[in-house]
C-alpha cells in the first residue's frame, strides 16, 4: 500500500542526556583507569538512543504504522477499527514514551500534541505528534475514500 503520510519526531531532550553522558564517560572511564564496569555509562545510553531516537507515524489506506527508534519498538493499528479521531493536548506530567494514561495508551516522543484515536471497541489511543493537523487531515481523507469505495 502507498503511504498518504509519514512523519518523524525526534526527541530534542534525549539528545541532550545522551551528549551530556557521552561527554562525561570518557572523563570516568579515563580517571578511574578504564575500569570495565564503566562501560555502562556509554554502552546504555547508546543502546537506549537507538531505541527512542524518535518516533516514527506511517498512514497507508489500511493501517497506521508506529516505531520507535530503529523499528524495534513498533505497533499497528488497522484502519477499520477505528471508530473516530481528535486533536488533543497531552498534560506534561504524562511524559514521553510509551505511557498509560487516563486516557487510554499514549506513544508520544517529544510535545504535549497528539491525536486521540477512539476505537470501536471503546478504547482509546494517543500519538503524539509535531503535525497533528497532518496527521487528523490523512486520517479523515483515509477514512473518506474506504466509505466511498464501499
Amino acid at each position: 500500500m502507498p503511504v498518504s503520510y509519514s512523519a518523524r519526531q525526534s526527541p530534542v531532550w534525549l539528545w541532550l542526556i545522551f551528549c551530556g553522558i557521552g561527554s562525561v564517560g570518557p572523563f570516568i572511564w579515563l580517571s578511574e583507569g578504564g575500569h570495565p564496569a564503566l562501560i555502562s555509562t556509554l554502552f546504555f545510553p547508546v543502546v537506549f538512543l537507538s531505541l527512542f531516537q524518535g518516533m516514527k507515524v506511517e498512514v497507508d489506506a489500511n493501517q497506521i504504522h508506529l516505531s520507535f527508534g530503529v523499528g524495534i519498538i513498533r505497533r499497528k493499528i488497522r484502519m477499520d477499527s477505528i471508530e473516530s479521531a481528535a486533536i488533543v493536548r497531552n498534560s506534561w506530567w504524562y511524559g514521553w514514551g510509551i505511557r498509560l494514561t487516563p486516557h487510554g495508551w499514549m506513544w508520544n516522543i517529544s510535545g504535549l500534541d497528539a491525536v486521540e484515536l477512539i476505537f470501536k471497541n471503546g478504547k482509546k489511543f494517543r500519538i503524539g505528534t509535531g503535525d497533528p493537523n497532518g496527521l487528523l487531515k490523512a486520517l479523515e481523507l483515509i477514512k473518506q475514500r474506504n466509505v466511498e469505495s464501499r
